[in-house]
């Protein structure tokens, strides 16, 4: 953990309710790792996943489901905002040689960073990103340059319709090690398909640092919390139905 002030450099729309922040003066975090924004007026920090992170710029995407993120959306550059960096325990993706990566919604935004990094060590994942319609896609472009990527839609307005997992057990993707990020039934769906990958979860957090427990989830080996040992945990050590 570490504490740092950003300095906000673009904060620009995607979509109707999803932005992109672009932040100066945070160190490199690793990939699956988060950071706690503080907002004026605002007790708690918000988490957002480290999205990624070039030439000493830290990328955040987040989509407005409040008070506070709304009001994130009126943050302008040059804006200093104090946050908490180098939260949690990211995706182990080091020695993966045929990776697959699979996000459903805003879980594309951490495993566009995780792409980013494999890109950098000269392997090329599949990537199958799921949304629930074509206005929700978002890193389309972008993936498309540095992964094998597969889309695909709750309305099949775009690519399969259908979501990720389906996709997944109608079309077989050679892979070592898969890295999910999503919503929680597609988590499960995931650990269903295989056990032998990771999975990022969310929880609502109060401290984003191991002190208040309020994020504990039940494992195979007792209880953990989301913002320390997590939120990245391997696939067969979450026990769902205990949430």
């Amino acid at each position: 953990m570490k504490q740092a002030t950003l300095t906000l450099l673009t904060n620009k729309a995607l979509t109707p309710d999803v932005y992109e922040m672009r932040l100066a003066g945070a160190d490199r975090p690793v990939p699956g790792s988060f950071l706690e924004i503080g907002l004026d007026g605002f007790f708690l920090k918000r988490p957002f996943g480290a999205a990624g992170y070039k030439d000493g710029v830290l990328t955040v995407y987040y989509r407005v489901v409040g008070a506070g993120t709304e009001a994130m959306t009126r943050l302008s550059s040059g804006a200093k905002l104090e946050a908490l960096t180098m939260l949690g325990t990211g995706f182990n993706y080091k020695g993966s040689t045929r990776p697959l990566i699979v996000s459903g919604g805003l879980g594309i935004a951490p495993l566009k960073y995780l792409a980013d990094c494999f890109h950098e060590a000269g392997v090329r994942p599949a990537f199958v990103a799921g949304f629930r319609c074509r206005s929700d896609a978002i890193l389309i472009d972008e993936l498309s340059k540095i992964c094998d990527l597969f889309v695909t839609t709750d309305d099949g307005s775009l690519g399969y319709h259908g979501n990720a997992v389906e996709f997944l057990k109608q079309n077989p993707v050679a892979f070592d090690r898969y890295f999910a990020c999503g919503p929680e039934p597609m988590l499960r769906g995931m650990q269903r398909f295989s056990v032998n990958g990771q999975l990022s979860l969310e929880a609502r957090m109060g401290c984003g640092f191991g002190a208040c427990m309020g994020c504990s989830i039940t494992t195979v080996s007792g209880f953990k919390r989301v913002c320390k040992e997590g939120p990245v945990f391997d696939a067969g050590e979450v026990i769902f139905d205990a949430r």
